[in-house]
């Protein structure tokens, strides 16, 4: 599966944005999907993750109750609606794909699990 997200760009802190995630391939309801983010200088991060029918979702202690991930199988596409943005949401937002559905064994946060990546889209939240 091909992966490429978009959405990405600069928004004042408070503010919001949707990123997306477009896979092609016929088989990307099959797959798990994740996003993760790099900050500069930093190592990459788990953000959320959600299950490969969309009914169950993870995410990171530091996006809860701001972040919401969600996915159409119709459309093969996972979003990321990003609320409440803080300058230390900066980064570059990796959307990934997991075949294995490590979120049966609790290891949606590892990148290591995914399998495709995305190309990224850059995030810049001013304060």
């Amino acid at each position: 599966v091909q992966l490429q997200a978009s959405g990405g760009g600069l928004v004042q802190a408070g503010g919001s944005l949707r990123l997306s995630c477009a896979a092609s391939g016929r088989t990307f309801s099959s797959y798990a999907m994740g996003w993760f983010r790099q900050a500069p200088g930093k190592e990459r991060e788990f953000v959320a993750a959600i299950s490969w029918s969309g009914g169950t979702t993870y995410y990171a202690d530091s996006v809860k109750g701001r972040f919401t991930i969600s996915r159409d199988n119709a459309k093969n596409t996972v979003y990321l609606q990003m609320n409440s943005l803080k300058p230390e949401d900066t980064a570059v937002y990796y959307c990934a794909a997991d075949p294995d559905y490590a979120y049966l064994t609790g290891t949606y946060y590892s990148d290591v699990e995914y399998d495709y990546w995305g190309q990224g889209t850059l995030v810049t939240v001013s304060s």
